[in-house]
């Protein structure tokens, strides 16, 4: 890191993410479009700017670039943060008409001016933040009638019942090799993203708060589901912490149902969407 976290920020959080961003920018799925449609919707109209916070590799920053003014993109790994600059230096010119930016910050330390953005999102990234000082943060940046957004995708996508179980086995497995390798208080920690929408409303910041929940397909091979299953970050941890050998049998029979699913064909995959949308 190239300073230390603000008060209320794990540390831990924030380097389970590190050394694989080639990998989630791969295979992680792209922000849907209908994210942005929505938003605009309930805003009303056009945003001057959107923050997306905890950004990543800009997989969910990129989506406004035809959508918004100014775009700011706040992610605190230098490794993810990265990617995204990368990205944005490779943008063509003629392809965008919005100003996007990328910024190495915290949720609850944005950095930006009272009442300045017009949308704020967190996508598949606001459980990893301290919801207090950050829905207070984002409440000072928002202006009146703006919009936040939290939105995640359901793992596993719908591949196929067989696959989808082996998924669910690895993923359980990882968990259990993290509690023999990873101290308690040097673990990362998460909320639970089903309570999303009851800190919203217990933080009195908004007006109005619902859950909206749609879908989204995108095409997948065998190859990119199972480096989707490679890029959650317990499963990197496990990878990092040397001890990927006590997953071997989970991956094999993940990627060998994988293949029987797809039968070595490129075919559109359903993602389930809970976007929890709050208005100041």
């Amino acid at each position: 890191m190239n300073h230390m976290p603000v008060e209320n920020n794990r540390q831990s959080n924030v380097d389970r993410f590190l050394g694989f961003q080639e990998l989630y920018d791969r295979h992680r799925p792209h922000a849907p479009l209908k994210v942005p449609e929505l938003l605009i919707h309930y805003l009303g109209g056009p945003p001057s700017l959107v923050v997306d916070v905890g950004c990543g590799t800009g997989l969910s920053t990129f989506v406004w670039k035809e959508r918004a003014q100014q775009v700011v993109g706040v992610e605190p790994n230098p490794d993810m943060l990265s990617k995204a600059e990368e990205k944005l230096h490779l943008l063509p010119s003629a392809g965008t008409s919005a100003s996007i930016s990328f910024r190495q910050g915290y949720s609850n330390a944005l950095g930006l001016a009272d009442g300045s953005a017009d949308i704020i999102t967190c996508s598949q990234s606001f459980h990893w933040m301290e919801p207090v000082s950050t829905l207070r943060e984002f409440s000072r940046v928002l202006r009146d009638g703006g919009i936040f957004a939290a939105y995640d995708c359901d793992w596993p996508p719908a591949i196929g019942w067989e696959a989808e179980e082996a998924y669910l086995l690895l993923i359980a497995q990882s968990e259990q090799l993290l509690r023999q390798l990873v101290k308690e208080d040097e673990a990362a920690m998460k909320l639970d993203k089903e309570e999303h929408l009851a800190r919203m409303r217990q933080s009195g910041v908004f007006r109005f708060t619902r859950e909206i929940v749609f879908h989204h397909e995108e095409p997948c091979d065998s190859e990119r589901l199972f480096g989707l299953a490679l890029s959650q970050g317990n499963i990197q941890t496990v990878i990092k912490r040397g001890a990927v050998n006590g997953l071997e049998q989970e991956l094999e029979d993940f990627r060998r149902l994988l293949d029987k699913s797809l039968g070595g064909e490129t075919v559109n995959i359903l993602f389930s969407y809970r976007l929890r949308l709050g208005v100041k």
